[in-house]
């Protein structure tokens, strides 16, 4: 796997100071601008006849990993699924991020922490600490607390060549409806352009040097009334393509963003595929000559 080490995790050689965003830029323009998915939902489990076990979690989990190691910009495994299971939940996460990482594949751990001071903190150093047995190369964060309540992961992922995603403007009706809310006394920006523009003073530093911001946010591609995203200098993550009924196109539309910095996420469209590992890399290649 010498080509997929170029492109990302510790032993990266073509970019061994780079941060997330410009790792994610190169890894997209590899391997296609597309995060996929590991959601090992009890439906899926049974449609890929798995028992909805720790041991049926651990073969639908390493199935996706080899998969989509050398074929993925970005694998995104969604730690719910995991932690429903426990410890032994939480063992699986760690051997699938520890052979993603191993195979040089960018791994955003879709997580949605937030909170405060030293237990942001702790979060921080769970998932983006090197050396930590959950580390990912980028987690999903929750602002709203406020996004300065995020400094500590913001902080530690620049250390470290990391990223965060924040949830900005997701796509289910009770978020759309709060998010897209004005906010203030001026009601001149919604809740979600805040949160972007936020996000975008954090990347400016980057900005200021050439670089992509590994402060990304994640947008919902169905979102009828988007943020404006053009000032972040960093990625968007974007689901709803596929099985929520957004495009490619729409993402583009929503992001109105540089291509390659628009990351849209797909996940049941390509693991409906399953259950054999050959079936999946088919679909997901087949989805990234589409994106592409």
């Amino acid at each position: 796997m010498k080509q997929a080490h170029t492109l990302g995790g510790q032993n990266s050689q073509n970019y061994p100071r780079a941060g997330f965003g410009d790792r994610l830029v190169a890894a997209g323009r590899a391997r296609g601008r597309l995060c996929v998915g590991i959601d090992p939902h009890a439906s899926l489990l049974a449609q890929w006849g798995l028992p909805d076990t720790a041991d049926g979690l651990r073969t639908f989990a390493m199935t996706c990993v080899e998969a989509f190691a050398e074929d993925a910009a970005l694998v995104k495994p969604q730690v719910a699924f995991f932690e429903r299971f426990g410890s032994r939940g939480f063992a699986v996460l760690e051997d699938v991020l520890a052979a993603l990482r191993e195979a040089g594949t960018l791994t955003v751990a879709d997580a949605k922490r937030g909170d405060i001071g030293s237990t942001m903190a702790g979060y921080a150093q769970a998932w983006l600490e090197p050396g930590s047995p959950l580390e990912a190369d980028a987690v999903t964060v929750t602002p709203y607390l406020g996004v300065g309540s995020l400094d500590p992961a913001i902080e530690l992922a620049s250390a470290h060549g990391k990223g965060v995603f924040v949830m900005a403007a997701n796509s289910n009706p009770e978020a759309e409806e709060f998010q897209s809310a004005p906010l203030g006394r001026d009601g001149e920006r919604s809740v979600a352009q805040f949160m972007v523009d936020e996000c975008a003073a954090r990347n400016a530093a980057s900005a200021a040097l050439g670089e992509v911001g590994n402060v990304g946010v994640v947008v919902g591609a169905t979102v009828a009334h988007p943020p404006v995203l053009t000032g972040l200098n960093a990625a968007v993550l974007m689901p709803g393509v596929g099985a929520q009924g957004a495009t490619f196109a729409d993402a583009d539309r929503v992001a109105a963003l540089e291509p390659a910095l628009v990351i849209p996420s797909v996940s049941r469209s390509v693991l409906s595929a399953g259950p054999d590992a050959s079936d999946l890399r088919k679909r997901l290649r087949d989805l990234r000559e589409q994106r592409n």
